[in-house]
């Protein structure tokens, strides 16, 4: 494993590769306020293991990246998707295999909408499609919009979620519980849920940062215009939509959706799976991924390499 410090303007990311550089690349694009460690190293390990050269990185305002005055230089998404291209420009990469989760769900599309030649396929799950209106969901799940698309809003669980990341924690180990807390009601009833290892995962991600405090910025960050979902009809790059059967955030058949948008793509049902990468669905999840980007294609020539 190698990490580097990409720079675009006045924004350091932090990265780190797995795997054989002359492997095809792949690009982990993370979670809202999650940083790299959000995917566990025991997934991007069989990733590698099955031959792909892995990149994951820390949003910035996350992790070891920059922190930024969200308040006096405010970004959206148009921001974020430049950095997941500073990523693939630091690691000399022309086009990647990109996983976008959750957040990185809207990037990976619009990825695919304003930079498809970056793009080799693209894997998304938990997270829905451009035309959904996130916010108008969860106003709909709270009982305070009874307008809707015809998608399921989320679940009481994704709104036990957001009260219990407004409720007041005593120091550090209070933190970390509430955080690992955060995680069993994402996991949902699918498969069991291991607390000692999220505990494990959030120690590291803390370490990483080297903070206890969660990040908050990215609950800022407005969502992309409705109507960029149209722009999915011209999408060309090879999709594949991962619906999780438990996830609170997204429940089916968002992932059916996004599939149905955009020409050609494929869906992959994980039943027991919910909104967080629990180790019983790594496997599964892993072999999903790799076979896809092997369907899409030859993998990428590096900048620089012979052709």
């Amino acid at each position: 494993m190698n990490t580097r410090m990409i720079t675009r303007g006045d924004v350091t990311l932090w990265s780190e590769d797995f795997g054989d550089p002359a492997g095809p690349p792949m690009l982990l694009v993370a979670g809202g306020n999650l940083s790299a460690m959000s995917w566990p190293d025991e997934f991007v390990g069989l990733l590698a293991a099955d031959g792909f050269h892995v990149v994951r990185y820390d949003h910035r305002d996350t992790g070891r990246s920059s922190r930024c005055d969200f308040q006096a230089r405010p970004y959206g998404y148009d921001e974020l998707v430049l950095d997941a291209l500073a990523v693939l420009d630091g690691w000399e990469v022309t086009a990647a295999h990109v996983v976008g989760m959750s957040l990185g769900h809207t990037i990976g599309q619009l990825l695919a909408v304003d930079h498809p030649e970056r793009l080799l396929s693209l894997t998304v799950m938990l997270g829905g499609a451009l035309d959904v209106d996130f916010d108008a969901a969860i106003e709909r799940a709270s009982g305070q919009n009874t307008s809707g698309d015809g998608l399921p809003p989320p679940t009481r669980r994704f709104l036990d979620v957001i009260a219990l990341m407004s409720e007041p924690v005593d120091g550090p180990e209070g933190e970390l519980e509430r955080r690992v807390e955060k995680w069993r009601l994402l996991n949902g009833t699918g498969v069991p849920f291991d607390a000692d290892e999220f505990r494990r995962r959030e120690l590291r991600a803390v370490a990483h940062a080297g903070t206890f405090q969660e990040p908050i910025t990215h609950h800022m960050i407005p969502q992309p215009p409705v109507s960029r979902g149209a722009e999915l009809a011209g999408v060309t790059v090879p999709t594949l939509a991962i619906q999780a059967g438990h996830d609170p955030a997204a429940p089916p058949p968002h992932a059916r959706h996004v599939a149905e948008l955009i020409p050609g793509a494929r869906v992959l049902d994980i039943p027991e799976m919910g909104h967080a990468l629990a180790a019983a669905v790594h496997r599964p999840l892993a072999a999903a991924i790799g076979e896809h980007a092997r369907r899409a294609g030859r993998p990428a020539v590096k900048e620089g390499a012979s052709r």
